[in-house]
């Protein structure tokens, strides 16, 4: 089996910053298929019978999907940032400061529920999710309790676990299209590892103060 922190370590060397979620996807499969080129990788592939819609028809599409003989597994991602314009070699970089931060912790949890269904259903032998940001608003413990997301939060040393919901009172706005409860099965600890910092010779920066880019890998086990 394959160590993505081994694989990640090695692709922020090439690529510290990404431009968008599709970027790191089609950057993080192609530094898998250079590593294991054995390995078979399809990207969004779809599964049905995952999502909680009424007629359990809309699929749902696996960022990357990995296969070697009987082993199967989901890597799902998320990349989400803060306002950061660089250059490096040449290269421009103009990441928006997407906010939100609510409704990204609430999609990244359901990633892992969802990949703790297709292990249930063996669909995989395993799935990870990853979360890559330079937003520190995500990985600093919260300095105000009983927020509406307080349930969804990714800080670091957080547990996840059980089952997990909006506060009572959060506004319908806010959970639009995100209304369910989550359900884990297994316990998560969020541990938040380095990815890359952009403070160097070869990186100009234009506009932004969020250099450093930090990301979780949870692993959803047999």
């Amino acid at each position: 089996m394959i160590n993505l922190h081994e694989i990640l370590e090695k692709l922020s060397k090439e690529r510290p910053i990404f431009h968008s979620e599709a970027d790191f996807q089609h950057a993080l499969a192609w530094k898998i298929h250079e590593e294991f080129p054995n390995i078979n990788i399809r990207l969004e592939k779809p599964f049905r019978g995952i999502c909680n819609d009424k007629e359990n028809s809309k699929p749902w599409y696996i960022d990357i999907f990995c296969f070697d003989g009987e082993e199967k597994f989901a890597i799902e991602l998320k990349y989400k940032t803060r306002e950061l314009k660089v250059k490096k070699n040449g290269e421009e970089f103009d990441l928006k400061s997407q906010e939100a931060q609510d409704i990204a912790r609430y999609d990244f949890i359901k990633d892992i529920s969802r990949l703790e269904k297709l292990v249930e259903l063996s669909e995989i032998n395993m799935g990870f999710a990853i979360f890559l940001t330079n937003d520190p608003l995500y990985w600093s413990k919260p300095s105000k309790r009983d927020t509406n997301d307080e349930a969804f939060r990714i800080h670091e040393g957080r547990i996840l676990s059980g089952i997990l919901d909006w506060a009572n009172g959060t506004p319908e706005g806010t959970k639009q299209g995100r209304n369910a409860s989550l359900k884990l099965t297994h316990s998560y600890k969020i541990k938040w590892h380095r990815y890359s910092n952009l403070e160097g010779d070869d990186i100009k920066v234009i506009k932004g103060k969020a250099l450093e880019f930090k990301y979780i890998l949870v692993k959803v086990p047999p």
